[in-house]
This record gives structure tokens, C-alpha cells and sequence, in this order.
């Protein structure tokens, strides 16, 4: 169950990091309020992640999920560039937190 509240929370990490966009500078009071929200979610849920993945773990997935994501929805949403190494390095990333789950799921 741990695992899911961190995907979520890497999802609402997207979603607030994105949202920032839209504040202007927290200037406007609804993108505003949406993206506070989304923050103490996110950081909520990955709290609650933390009490059985290990910190590093964690972070480094939360961070990672929020990376990838935020990336693909500026590509899709605001247009930003699609380059080819771009798009080998957001893998790369990808590869680094499908690794970080397996390795935490063998107990050594």
C-alpha cells in the first residue's frame, strides 16, 4: 500500500509543480488554492509512504515521478520540446524508479 500512496503523491507533485504555472506568483486565488492543496497532499501522502519505504527510496521516486511528469505534461500541455534526448533521459530516469522498486522488494 506504501507504494501507492508514493505514486500519488508523485502525482500530486505534478500536479502542484505544474499548477505554479498558473498561480502567476500565487496571485491568482483559485490556481492558488488548487496548488496549496495539491501540495499538502502530496507531501501528506509521501509522509505516510515514508513509514515503511525507506527515505532515500521515497524521495528519490517521489522526485522522480514528479520529474518525468512534470516534463511529459509541459511537452503535452505547454508545448515544450519533444528532442529525442530528452525524451532517452526521462527514461533514464524512469529505468532509476522501476530499479529503486526492485531493489527495495528483495531483503538482503
Amino acid at each position: 500500500m506504501a507504494w501507492i500512496y508514493l505514486f500519488v503523491a508523485g502525482l500530486f507533485e505534478c500536479g502542484w509543480a505544474i499548477g505554479l504555472k498558473y498561480t502567476e506568483g500565487f496571485t491568482k486565488p483559485v490556481p492558488s488554492l488548487l496548488t496549496i492543496s495539491a501540495m499538502a497532499i502530496s507531501f501528506w501522502l509521501l509522509s505516510v509512504a515514508m513509514k515503511t519505504i525507506p527515505v532515500g527510496t521515497a524521495y528519490a521516486v517521489w522526485t522522480g515521478i514528479g520529474a518525468v511528469g512534470v516534463a511529459l505534461l509541459g511537452m503535452v500541455m505547454l508545448g515544450e520540446s519533444r528532442d529525442f534526448l530528452r525524451i532517452v533521459s526521462l527514461l533514464l530516469i524512469v529505468s532509476g524508479i522501476v530499479g529503486l522498486k526492485l531493489i527495495s522488494s528483495y531483503k538482503v
